[in-house]
């Protein structure tokens, strides 16, 4: 998996994932445009939509009607001394039973963003010159 993201503005990026083109920038009282999210809140988007994506596919193999389930992340970064901590809040259609929603609530945990979140992450990093043409 790869993204890639381009300068195009003071804080502005546009960011290329395989044929999508989207947006991230910072608000404008931290000097941006606000033309996107913020990289911080396209985190809690990928934690949200992966979460949400993992229960649905798990819903429909067992048959299960989940119109309407919705899947919200707020988190806050890691500061001195504490942890990052993510908060979702998942909604589940009302004619779920209690063994359905726990069901999914064990398999929203096993979405790959959670695992990779809740994971030992590392990172390789190199610096590339290019020259401006």
């Amino acid at each position: 998996m790869k993204a890639t993201s381009s300068r195009v503005g003071t804080f502005k990026q546009t960011v290329k994932i395989r044929e999508h083109t989207l947006a991230a920038d910072e608000p404008t009282d931290l000097g941006g445009q606000d033309a996107g999210p913020t990289p911080q809140e396209l985190l809690a988007a990928s934690l949200a939509s992966c979460t949400a994506i993992t229960m649905e596919m798990y819903a429909q193999r067992k048959g299960w009607d989940v119109a309407g389930l919705e899947v919200s992340c707020e988190y806050t970064p890691a500061e001195r001394g504490c942890p990052t901590k993510f908060e979702l809040a998942m909604r589940m259609p009302a004619q779920l039973d209690e063994e359905q929603i726990e069901r999914l609530r064990v398999i929203a945990a096993k979405c790959p963003v959670h695992r990779t979140l809740d994971g030992e992450v590392m990172f390789d990093e190199r610096v590339e010159r290019v020259s401006l043409a």
